[in-house]
């Protein structure tokens, strides 16, 4: 007991810190339903005025009581650490880096839940707990180590933080440097109403087969990579890390899931909600964002400067500094791995990235654009060694938005072929440009890769096959081509020409968002699998490779101004959205995919296409001179008919085809949280239309801004 410290009044003069014993305290820990079950045997510690220590067990009501202490308010502690086998708890503590100081209070406060379904505190009268003093508390509130902890939720009945620091401040109270503990004062009973320690993580698919929740889900988070990081400080933190910018990165996994609050918005100018699907899940299985504390990890210090760890620098990486403006972001739980890569969406500066020349792929076979392929390599040794510290067996799975794609799609087959890894990738893109050539194609036929694509987003359609070239006449017309598009169309078609090597191929299986028109004249998709090329490019395309190996030049610059149909919230999230809710109905109502109306619509737009190949193959017929007995440009366009015609069978069968619950929800159709977040997603109103007739959401008037920007390196 430090001798001075009586003498001074602690809170008011009529209770000083004076040593005399003989005073009591009780408390009793509750969840929110009022009930001490979930904390029954939990061990405390409480620490006195003159520093002496009282360990003890709640009973099996979560209640305790302290007798014949100093007078004064004595600190409250639960911080004994999980000894189980219990996963992921074991593995979160005895991971090779990072291990986590998970309590046994921790765990407790992860089996409890909350009153309502939004995670907000529910006011209570202090009253009806029986007790003299109510506080709303948290795990951080009474542990030492909490930096992997979400953050303190407001609350009108938050502990008295300033009667612990003026403990601290007289010498009284735990021996240990940081202020942790809650105060309880003397001959008096205090509730603690403890926090369940839940969070909200998107529900993922696991396995290899396509499904509407996988492909909305990944299309939201494939948005996301467009954001900030968001920490403060960006780079040598010393203490501590906070993520205050919302929307981002950071603010999205380490707040507002942490602690139960559903996020929609993907740019701060968004005003359309589309809200993910939310499991609600104890607080360990979350999409981790590792923490930050230089006491715990010698690798967060800052003494170390530029090698000094973070969490930005673990799961953030944005290469703008270093040349190729590649960004991604990489987050984890025990089942899944996530990647979700951006690409470049900078000016003038980035158009070097964007060389279609073709290079060895040299972590496996065949030959890639050089733009895309600067890029993996730039991210590639972030990602391996996030994988190396975190990876243990889960899936990983990897998505990514235009040039983001393309870039994905390269990551991910090194992957998985990196030696002795087995890592287990599943692949989503959107509206991603051509990557590679047909021999890495080939190579990469067992990546499972879902592609999809929107109707007549350009972006897919590029770098064509005859793209084979370095940047001399392309760059400046592809500048010139957004602002003077005459001129720069015939500068930037001047530059496309195949000087060698093989074509340029895509990879995985295409998916295609095929537009219709409803009965009220508003839009809506059918997704589908076409297998021809006239859905994605010209009809006429490959007949008019054979001529001079040269495009169609006008159809392609027609294509480049219809790049709304490219944007990520304008374009592929509503459609995958009115996907997710045709199939749902379809599901709950066991009927066909499509309507009849719908199929008579699609039916005629094949029609018209195989009409105008049939057209082109006329006037080609009429063109060649009559002494020319080389290569017969029709049998292209005839193949190509024949494609249409079997991707109109293919559009055929979905007018009789049944759905599963699998087809829809995946690996998450059997799970126990299913229902439950459903009901949850259907509880927004944005979220309940009628699902066979939905049409897509019309973009708002800001949702134009940059998670949806039409990347100039994709198209180049």
């Amino acid at each position: 007991m430090k001798l001075d410290g009586w003498k001074q009044a602690y809170f008011d003069e009529q209770m000083p810190a004076c040593a005399l014993q003989g005073h009591w305290a009780s408390f009793r820990l509750v969840d929110e339903t009022c009930s001490g079950k979930a904390y029954g045997g939990l061990p405390y510690t409480l620490h006195d005025s003159s520093g002496r220590q009282y360990i003890g067990r709640l009973n099996s009501d979560g209640f305790a009581q302290l007798r014949d202490f100093y007078r004064g308010p004595v600190v409250l502690i639960l911080d004994s650490l999980y000894t189980g086998t219990e996963e992921p708890y074991y593995l979160l503590r005895t991971r090779q880096t990072y291990k986590l100081p998970i309590t046994e209070l921790q765990i407790r406060a992860e089996r409890t839940f909350f009153s309502g379904n939004d995670g907000k505190r529910v006011e209570r009268d202090p009253a009806n707990h029986q007790g003299h003093r109510f506080y709303q508390v948290e795990v951080r509130d009474l542990v030492r180590h909490n930096a992997h902890l979400p953050p303190l939720a407001s609350s009108a009945h938050r502990p008295k933080r300033h009667a612990l620091k003026m403990m601290a401040e007289l010498g009284f109270g735990p021996p240990q440097p940081l202020l942790s503990g809650v105060v309880l004062f003397p001959n008096q009973h205090s509730v603690l109403e403890v926090r369940p320690l839940r969070a909200l993580r998107p529900l993922l698919s696991t396995v290899d087969q396509l499904c509407a929740l996988n492909l909305y889900q990944l299309a939201l988070i494939s948005a996301v990579s467009y954001l900030d990081f968001g920490q403060q400080p960006s780079e040598c933190p010393v203490d501590q890390v906070i993520f205050p910018l919302a929307p981002s990165i950071g603010h999205l996994f380490s707040e507002q899931l942490s602690i139960c609050e559903e996020a929609w918005q993907i740019d701060p100018k968004q005003t359309q909600r589309f809200y993910p699907l939310y499991e609600e899940i104890p607080y360990s299985q979350r999409f981790e964002i590792l923490p930050f504390d230089p006491d715990l990890y010698p690798q967060n210090r800052p003494e170390l400067k530029d090698k000094q760890e973070h969490p930005a620098r673990l799961h953030f990486f944005d290469d703008e500094k270093f040349g190729t403006d590649t960004q991604a972001f990489i987050t984890h739980h025990d089942e899944v791995i996530l990647i979700s890569v951006r690409g470049t969406v900078s000016g003038a500066d980035a158009l070097r990235d964007a060389d279609a020349h073709q290079v060895a792929f040299v972590d496996g076979v065949g030959k890639v654009h050089e733009g895309f392929y600067q890029a993996y390599r730039a991210m590639r040794d972030f990602v391996l060694r996030y994988l190396d510290q975190f990876h243990i067996g889960q899936r990983i799975v990897i998505c990514g938005h235009s040039l983001g794609g393309a870039i994905a799609l390269l990551l991910a087959e090194g992957l998985r072929r990196t030696p002795d890894a087995n890592y287990d990738v599943l692949l989503y893109t959107y509206g991603a440009p051509r990557a590679a050539d047909s021999e890495f194609i080939a190579g990469a036929s067992s990546l499972v890769h879902h592609r999809i694509v929107n109707h007549n987003d350009p972006v897919p359609s590029v770098p064509a096959r005859w793209m084979n070239t370095t940047a001399k006449l392309w760059i400046p017309g592809a500048i010139t081509l957004f602002s003077a598009p005459a001129p720069g169309g015939l500068l930037f078609a001047a530059g496309l020409v195949r000087v060698g090597g093989n074509p340029y191929q895509h990879h995985g299986e295409q998916h295609h968002f095929m537009p219709i028109t409803l009965p009220d004249g508003t839009h809506s998709s059918v997704l589908w699998k076409p297998g021809c090329e006239s859905i994605q490019e010209a009809g006429c395309h490959r007949a008019l490779q054979l001529q001079g190996d040269m495009p169609d030049r006008d159809n392609l610059l027609r294509q480049l101004f219809q790049a709304g149909q490219h944007f990520m919230t304008a374009s592929y999230i509503p459609a995958a959205w009115a996907t997710l809710r045709r199939w749902q109905q379809a599901l709950d109502r066991q009927g066909p995919l499509v309507t009849l109306r719908e199929f008579e619509l699609l039916d005629r737009a094949l029609e018209d296409m195989r009409e105008q190949l049939r057209a082109k193959r006329r006037e080609l017929a009429r063109q060649r001179p009559a002494n020319d007995r080389s290569y017969e440009p029709s049998d292209a366009l005839n193949a190509e008919i024949d494609r249409l015609h079997t991707s109109r069978e293919r559009l055929a069968t979905l007018r009789w085809r049944r759905l599963e619950a699998r087809d829809v929800y995946g690996s998450q159709a059997q799970s126990a949280h299913l229902q439950s977040s459903l009901k949850r997603w259907f509880s927004h109103p944005e979220n309940r239309e009628f699902a066979q007739f939905a049409s897509i959401p019309p973009p708002a008037h800001h949702d134009q801004a940059k998670a949806q920007t039409l990347d100039i390196d994709s198209i180049v």
